[in-house]
């Protein structure tokens, strides 16, 4: 079960969201701020954090540094129809991307299990191994 952080004030947007996503079999979790988000996020850190971009361009880096797991992504999103300024290059290498939602929610779920995925052949999971890796060598 994948935790997925959902970050911004547009509360119907990020319940619709977390509803389709636990639908999928992953675990959601809805805050309002960025400050909310850390906490959540040193408890219990997300696989993928999904953050509103007026948000994220508001924030300090340090504000913006929600603890991901191992292997983690930070994806922001902004509203159909919202203003699409440039991001700061400082931004725009730590994202992995940015999504007009909901029109791009099959986009979100393709990248979530995409994350999922590379943690998995990577070994960068909760139990730190590749799967299919060997704890010990055969003799």
């Amino acid at each position: 079960m994948t935790q997925i952080l959902l970050v911004g004030p547009d509360v119907p947007l990020l319940e619709g969201l977390a509803q389709s996503l636990a639908a999928l079999g992953h675990s959601p979790t809805v805050t309002l701020t960025l400050h909310d988000a850390r906490d959540v996020g040193s408890h219990d850190p997300p696989l993928v954090a999904v953050v509103s971009r007026a948000l994220a361009m508001e924030a300090s880096a340090e504000m913006l540094g929600i603890p991901l797991a191992p292997g983690g992504a930070l994806v922001l999103y902004r509203a159909v129809g919202g203003s699409v300024a440039a991001l700061p290059p400082t931004l725009l290498r730590s994202v992995l991307a940015d999504l007009a939602l909901p029109l791009e929610r099959n986009r979100l779920v393709a990248l979530v299990t995409h994350v999922e995925e590379r943690v998995k052949a990577t070994g960068r999971g909760r139990g730190g191994r590749a799967e299919g890796s060997r704890d010990e060598l055969e003799v």
